[in-house]
């Protein structure tokens, strides 16, 4: 039955063990709403889930509205004081075959520029240790982006590299819905394109840039990387335009897809916001704008080669209890089940 694993044809795979290692699990948490998943179904309704089995549980906060105790209960998943017994199962082996880190919400301080530092470095350094410790390494997911600063996410790429680790990292965003429904054509060139953001620059500033990025990664040159990014206050907004930084046509498509005012924005910039400019190796430069308490979602226009102009936006839908996160860990059980990445982190 393996061998036609997921061909549609009714088989089912073995169930993966898995290991988890969290900050907080509370209702709608990440945690939530990945985790709860494999212990409920797609849907959490009790539904055909993945083929994951989750096994251990490492919790690093527990606020009054933890689930995790009770689930432990329910699920008989074991609940671990450390990230060592979560992997091992309190045995002297690694006894998962696939690990979810996910860093996100709970109590944790915040830097200067208001980014909030949550421990996903700690996390994968504890995870990392002990397979090295043990002697065997399976892929682990970092829910976003790797690490809220530069030289953690340095690190944490350098290690996974060193142990030739099955590393994803990500936000589901780049998988959920899109409204219309449009993409740029497969290895199609890339003439121009505007993203649009909105919420605050740490929580929502790498789904806007991943959601931009997924599209552009398709085209001709996609894959050659980034040369340099620069951020710019968004009362330069006005002066891009005049400079031809940023395709005014473009932005109107991406700001009627975000339902966004352009005369709002122009007039009155959010000042907590920023207008980032991303510079690829291809020599496309992107701007991206993020317009918190303007823009009411995230969204980008293209241009194509082909002079063709499409813009979308993104749909974070609540039913069937964020549906965008069943597709991330579709993603993530590939990669257990392959050893092989579903995409690059």
């Amino acid at each position: 039955s393996s061998a036609v694993a997921g061909t549609g044809l009714g088989f089912r795979r073995e169930k993966k063990p898995v290991a988890a290692v969290v900050t907080v699990y509370r209702q709608k948490s990440h945690a939530d709403v990945l985790l709860g998943k494999i212990l409920q179904g797609w849907k959490q309704d009790g539904g055909e889930g993945p083929d994951l089995e989750l096994v251990s549980l490492y919790v690093d906060q527990y606020p009054a509205e933890d689930l995790s105790v009770e689930l432990a209960k329910k699920h008989g998943f074991r609940l671990c004081k450390t990230i060592q017994e979560a992997l091992t199962l309190g045995g002297d082996r690694i006894a998962v075959d696939g690990v979810l880190s996910i860093g996100e919400h709970g109590e944790y301080p915040w830097n200067d520029f208001g980014q909030h530092l949550y421990p996903r470095k700690r996390f994968f350094q504890e995870i990392t240790d002990t397979m090295t410790k043990y002697g065997r390494v399976v892929p682990v997911f970092n829910d976003k982006h790797p690490g809220p600063q530069w030289k953690d996410a340095l690190w944490m790429a350098q290690r996974a590299k060193e142990l030739n680790l099955p590393w994803m990292a990500g936000s589901s965003l780049t998988v959920s819905y899109r409204s219309p429904d449009d993409d740029l054509p497969w290895r199609q060139g890339v003439e121009a394109a505007v993203g649009i953001g909105y919420s605050g620059l740490d929580i929502y500033g790498i789904h806007t840039l991943e959601f931009l990025q997924c599209i552009l990664e398709r085209r001709s040159t996609g894959e050659q990387g980034v040369a340099w990014v620069q951020a710019l206050p968004t009362s330069k907004i006005g002066w891009m335009l005049e400079q031809g930084l940023i395709h005014s046509e473009l932005l109107d498509r991406a700001l009627v897809a975000t339902g966004t005012d352009r005369q709002a924005v122009l007039n009155d910039p959010p000042a907590d916001g920023a207008a980032f400019l991303v510079g690829y190796v291809d020599g496309l430069v992107v701007p991206v704008l993020m317009l918190p308490g303007r823009a009411q979602g995230i969204g980008a226009a293209i241009k194509d080669q082909t002079g063709r102009v499409f813009a979308t936006r993104v749909q974070e839908r609540e039913e069937p209890y964020y549906p965008h996160f069943a597709y991330l860990l579709k993603g993530i059980e590939q990669m257990i089940h392959t050893g092989k990445p579903a995409y690059p982190v």
